[in-house]
C-alpha cells in the first residue's frame, strides 16, 4: 500500500467522511453523524489519503481545558490493517498536545488499539466538581457519555470510556 498522508479534512471531504462512517454506523460500532453535524464539526476533523483518495477520518473533540475527545475514527474497510487507523490517531494526538491538552477521552469499542496507545478504562468521574457542573451545561452528547449522564445517555452500543493522560 502507498503512504498514507493525514490532513486537515476540507467540506469538500464530508460525503466520504459519511460514507466511510456509515458502514460502522450499521453495525452499531459508531453512532451515526448527519451531514450537517459533520459539516459543522470539520474543523475537529482530519482525513487520511492513499493516492490522492481519502481512506479514514478521525476527529478531536475540545471538552475543557486539559481533555479533548477522540471521535469518529473510521477506516475504509479495504485498508484496514495497515496502519491508517494508528495514523490518524497519532495525528490527533499531536493536535491535542499543539493546543496544550493533557487528558484524552474516547469512548471505543476498540479497546484493544486504544489500550495500545495508553488509554485505560475508566469507571469513575475523571474530573473535579467544579469541571463536572460547568460541563452538565453542555448540550453535546460526547460530553454526555464522558460524564456517564443515564438520564441522557446515547452509550446504548456497550462500549467503553478510556481516557489517557499525555506526556
Amino acid at each position: 500500500m502507498a503512504e498514507t498522508r493525514v490532513r486537515q479534512a476540507l467540506p469538500a471531504d464530508v460525503r466520504q467522511m459519511h460514507r466511510l462512517i456509515e458502514p460502522y454506523v450499521n453495525r452499531r460500532i459508531l453512532l451515526g453523524k448527519e451531514l450537517v453535524n459533520l459539516f459543522e464539526a470539520i474543523q475537529e476533523f482530519v482525513v487520511a489519503e492513499v493516492d490522492g483518495k481519502v481512506v479514514g477520518c478521525g476527529a478531536l473533540h475540545v471538552m475543557w481545558e486539559d481533555l479533548g475527545e477522540i471521535r469518529t475514527i473510521a477506516v475504509d474497510e479495504g485498508v484496514l490493517g495497515h496502519g491508517v487507523g494508528k495514523t490518524i490517531y497519532m495525528a490527533l494526538e499531536e493536535r491535542a498536545k499543539q493546543l496544550g491538552l493533557s487528558r484524552l477521552f474516547c469512548l471505543t469499542f476498540e479497546v484493544e488499539f486504544f489500550s495500545s496507545r495508553g488509554f485505560e478504562a475508566v469507571a469513575e468521574e475523571v474530573v473535579d466538581r467544579d469541571t463536572y457542573y460547568e460541563l452538565l451545561r453542555s448540550t453535546d452528547g460526547g460530553i454526555a457519555e464522558f460524564l456517564d449522564l443515564a438520564a441522557v445517555k446515547q452509550n446504548t452500543l456497550g462500549n467503553t470510556r478510556m481516557i489517557k493522560q499525555l506526556d
